[in-house]
C-alpha cells in the first residue's frame, strides 16, 4: 500500500473517530455533522449543531473542554473551533435520527414518534421523506416498520445530489432499535420532471392567438380583394356589352 493510500485512509480513520465522539458529547444539541479544514495557522473544526448554546457552554467552558480533547487525544494541531447553526433541523436527517431514537429510550411509542416527525419532515417542506425502524418494537421478535411520505429517490444522480440520509441506535431493555431516516431536500429538481412556467406559457398562447388574428385578417382582405375585383370586372364587362 503506498504512503498516499495510507496518508487517505489515517485521515478518514481520525474524521470518523472525531466524528463518533463529538455525537456522544453533543448528542443532546443535535449534532449534525463535522468538517476539519488544515491552515497555517492549525486545524480549523467546524460543528454544525441545531442548539448553538449547549454546544458552547456557559462562557465558553465546553468549547474549551473539546479543543483540549481534540488536541490532546486526536493531536489536531492548535485546534479552532466554529459553531455553525442548522437552520431547519427537520429537514437534516441525522438530528432527526438522533431524536427519533432519543425519544425511543425514553419510552414513547414508535408509531407515535415516527407519524410526528413524519410530519414535522414535510412541514419544513421536503420533497419526500423516509424513516425505518427495526428492532424489537413489541414482543419477543423483531420487527421492520417503513414510514413514507412524498417523493422518495432509490438511485440515480437525484438520490446522489438531493438525498440526506443517517442512521442511529436506541438502547432499549429487550435490545437496540435501529433508526434509518430518508430526507429528499427542498431543492430537488427531478430530472425526469417537467415543469411548466405558466407565465410565459400563457404570453406564448397570447404570442399565438395574435399571429392566427393577424393570419385571419390577411386572408379577409385578400378575399375582400377579390370580390371588388370581381364586381369591378362585371361592371366593366356589363358596359362593353351595352356599348355593343
Amino acid at each position: 500500500m503506498s504512503r498516499t493510500v495510507k496518508a487517505f485512509i489515517q485521515e478518514a480513520y481520525l474524521k470518523a473517530s472525531i466524528d463518533e465522539f463529538l455525537e456522544k458529547e453533543l448528542s443532546r444539541a443535535g449534532y449534525a455533522g463535522v468538517e476539519i479544514i488544515k491552515t497555517p495557522m492549525g486545524d480549523r473544526v467546524i460543528i454544525k449543531a441545531a442548539r448553538l448554546g449547549l454546544v458552547i457552554g456557559r462562557r465558553g467552558r465546553n468549547i474549551k473542554y473539546l479543543e483540549e480533547v481534540l488536541k490532546s487525544k486526536f493531536g489536531l494541531e492548535n485546534p479552532q473551533i466554529d459553531v455553525v447553526e442548522v437552520e431547519k433541523p427537520e429537514l437534516c436527517a441525522r438530528i432527526v435520527a438522533q431524536r427519533i431514537a432519543r425519544a425511543i429510550e425514553r419510552g414513547m411509542h414508535f408509531r407515535r414518534v415516527a407519524y410526528s416527525a413524519l410530519r414535522r419532515i414535510m412541514e419544513a417542506g421536503a420533497i419526500g421523506a423516509e424513516i425505518i425502524i427495526k428492532g424489537k418494537l413489541a414482543g419477543d421478535r423483531a420487527k421492520r416498520k417503513v414510514f413514507r411520505a412524498g417523493i422518495m429517490k432509490k438511485c440515480g444522480e437525484d438520490k446522489e445530489r438531493f438525498l440526506d440520509e443517517a442512521v442511529a441506535v436506541a438502547y432499549t431493555k429487550p435490545g437496540c432499535i435501529g433508526v434509518k431516516v430518508r430526507i429528499m431536500r427542498p431543492d430537488l429538481v427531478e430530472s425526469d420532471r417537467i415543469v411548466i412556467d405558466h407565465k410565459k406559457a400563457m404570453e406564448l398562447v397570447e404570442k399565438i392567438r395574435k399571429q392566427k388574428e393577424e393570419e385571419v385578417k390577411k386572408i379577409g382582405d385578400i378575399e375582400t380583394g377579390r370580390d371588388k375585383e370581381n364586381e369591378q370586372g362585371g361592371k366593366s364587362e356589363e358596359a362593353k356589352g351595352a356599348e355593343a
